[in-house]
């Protein structure tokens, strides 16, 4: 090769190269790019995130007389939500929104249990239950209602293994509430 023809060869070879960095490199930079000039959205849930811990020990009777604990039910994830009395209307919004963010999780919701823990003598209305069939009854000693994490004040979630997840107010977001419980399901392989 002539001198002309060896230095197009090496500009051709330059260019190869040149052109196989930038494709190398071209992910990297984008990446960098991405992460400094528009960072990630932060991830956070509409419940409060409970301490990885046990949710305390439940147990009870079945309004038919028959005992129950909370263990009964797994591997499922647990909506449990607490009356200190029969079911006050709090309580009643409580289980519709427990209902519909079951509900909402369509051919999951088999995953998800709905507790309702009634600390009084008096048992929910006849006509309140018939609209939760799939609810599970159970009658408390108060102490059990105290030692709720957030008390009887919240809806809480326990996951399948038996651990406290997640807290909601009373009154939910019911789709924000929906949302939280299917990230779990959908990230869970258990329950």
């Amino acid at each position: 090769m002539t001198g002309a023809g060896a230095s197009m060869g090496s500009a051709r070879a330059r260019r190869t190269l040149a052109a196989i960095a930038a494709i190398v490199a071209a992910p990297v930079l984008l990446s960098y790019a991405i992460y400094y000039f528009a960072p990630p959205g932060r991830f956070t849930n509409y419940g409060e995130l409970l301490s990885t811990q046990p949710f305390p020990g439940v147990a009870g009777q079945r309004p038919d007389g028959t005992p129950f604990e909370l263990a009964s039910l797994r591997p499922r994830w647990v909506l449990v939500v607490a009356a200190p009395s029969a079911c006050d209307e709090p309580c009643a919004k409580a289980l519709y929104a427990t209902r519909q963010a079951r509900t909402i999780q369509g051919k999951e919701l088999e995953r998800v249990a709905r507790v309702l823990l009634v600390g009084g003598e008096r048992a929910p209305e006849a006509a309140l239950l018939a609209q939760h069939p799939d609810v599970v009854v159970v009658r408390v000693s108060a102490g059990v209602l105290d030692a709720l994490p957030r008390g009887p004040g919240a809806i809480h979630l326990v996951d399948p293994l038996g651990h406290q997840v997640l807290a909601w107010p009373r009154d939910p977001d019911v789709k924000a509430m929906a949302k939280d419980v299917g990230r779990l399901l959908k990230a869970s392989r258990i329950g």
